[in-house]
């Protein structure tokens, strides 16, 4: 006959290994991660600390956190509003966003009762590239000033539509009656483009990048004319962080360890991104690659805090809020001042430096280490693992005819704007000829015009400065 005492000693053996006997500690943490794979500036505090399982490398198993078990869940969504709504709903603990979306979801967690923390910069520009407007590509506009009574699209209540209301207010134009805007999502407006069903479209990364590159589109102001600063961060629950602040540690330097790996490796994880969003690896390195179109900087610089609270300024002149979000404690450094120390960054060094991101590289024609930064030029060979390198656009085109003499398949290639020092798709760019030979590179026909009419020189498009180093030869 089997003994009770039998009966309970077996019981709570049995229980112990399950971790349900009185005297465990056993706990099983969410960690509730709302991404935005295709905003591809989110892709270090989301999609690669995702693919390449970071958070797990950086969670905490000791102290409290001993006997944890964590229940890592990911969610993605195409903007930022949705996202919110389930932060908001208590079903995600982290977020990353834009600004403006960013902003909207520090009131609507006041408007519950309860905050949310903006606690990291992901990607960004304090001059305000990345946000773009695009036409057709066979539209005749140029520039915004030939939009004057025109529609414009634009996601409402977006980092975008606050760059189009700034660059409207700097043309001293009235934006509900010198244009005509219209809200229309980004996987709407592609196709719109295409059939020539709105005259021009606003929109944030990478979309004014990506619609030119898949040739229906022609992008034709940045926001960096705007001069309005733009980035896309990291936000956790108050609560959550409050009960939990090791890990929002932890997803912190996961994403600092993000950034290290493509930092290292633009174009292994480019294609990573390429692979799981469906944007091209071309346009991702536009971003991501040295002197990229925006810089990925995780620290709360003056433009960036600047850039929320233009968020609720222009969010209440859209009537999307009433409410007032103190900023000071809506965004806070504490979290990734802390991360950055445990990875061994100085945060205070990075916060004073505005520099894009470094390349360290040697002219691939010349073999010369590559110094001045303002004319650089990149090209991307079909089936080559890197990107080739070069001091000028001559050098580059120059090299580009003796590839395709070659038979060698080209990706892409890249030049930096004289002025700007944004990266540009070069069969799009307008070029300036000097006298000497020389190729300066402009975003804009208005832009390369001022400088020929400044500096001398002539003015041409891409097919035309490859035309001018053939007949010089």
């Amino acid at each position: 006959m089997i003994s009770f005492r039998f009966l309970k000693t077996t019981a709570i053996a049995a229980m112990a290994a399950l971790g349900l006997t009185s005297g465990s500690h056993a706990e099983t943490i969410r960690v509730a991660v709302g991404t935005q794979d295709t905003t591809i500036n989110c892709a270090t505090g989301g999609l690669l600390i995702r693919e390449l399982k970071l958070l797990e490398k950086f969670l905490p198993h000791d102290g409290k956190y001993k006997d944890v078990t964590y229940d890592i869940q990911w969610k993605n969504f195409t903007s930022g509003a949705p996202l919110t709504n389930e932060m908001v709903a208590g079903k995600l603990d982290f977020g990353a966003m834009a600004d403006f979306p960013g902003s909207l979801n520090g009131v609507a967690f006041q408007k519950a009762g309860r905050r949310s923390l903006f606690i990291s910069v992901l990607s960004g520009s304090t001059k305000g590239s990345g946000n773009g407007i695009v036409v057709p590509s066979n539209s005749p506009v140029q520039s915004i000033d030939d939009l004057k009574g025109k529609t414009i699209s634009v996601p409402f209540a977006s980092t975008s539509h606050g760059m189009l209301l700034r660059a409207i207010e700097g043309k001293g134009w009235n934006a509900e009656t010198d244009v005509n805007i219209i809200t229309q999502a980004p996987e709407v407006a592609g196709p719109a483009l295409q059939a020539n069903k709105i005259e021009a479209h606003a929109d944030f990364v990478p979309f004014a990048e990506l619609f030119p590159w898949r040739g229906f589109a022609r992008k034709i102001f940045d926001g960096s004319q705007a001069n309005a600063p733009t980035f896309h961060g990291a936000l956790v629950d108050a609560d959550y962080a409050e009960k939990y602040p090791e890990i929002v540690n932890a997803y912190l330097r996961a994403a600092l360890e993000a950034d290290r790996l493509i930092a290292n490796e633009p174009e292994k994880y480019s294609e990573l991104i390429a692979k799981v969003t469906g944007i091209e690896a071309e346009v991702v390195y536009l971003f991501h690659g040295p002197l990229g179109l925006q810089t990925r900087d995780v620290t709360w610089k003056p433009e960036y805090r600047q850039a929320v609270a233009t968020s609720i300024k222009t969010l209440k002149f859209l009537k999307r809020t009433d409410s007032d979000l103190d900023i000071n404690q809506f965004v806070t450094d504490k979290y990734i001042r802390a991360a950055s120390a445990e990875n061994g960054r100085d945060y205070d060094a990075q916060l004073k430096n505005y520099d894009q991101l470094a390349l360290k590289a040697k002219d691939a024609t010349t073999g010369a280490e590559i110094t001045d930064f303002s004319r650089t030029a990149q090209i991307w060979v079909k089936d080559e693992p890197f990107v080739r390198h070069y001091s000028s656009p001559e050098n580059a085109l120059k090299a580009l005819a003796a590839l395709e003499k070659e038979g060698k398949a080209i990706r892409v290639v890249y030049a930096q704007d004289r002025e700007t020092r944004i990266k540009l798709f070069a069969n799009q760019a307008w070029f300036v000829r000097s006298a000497k030979g020389e190729l300066s590179t402009f975003l804009l026909m208005d832009g390369a015009e001022k400088w020929a009419k400044e500096h001398g020189g002539t003015v041409v498009d891409y097919t035309g400065a490859r035309e001018s180093l053939l007949a010089s030869r």
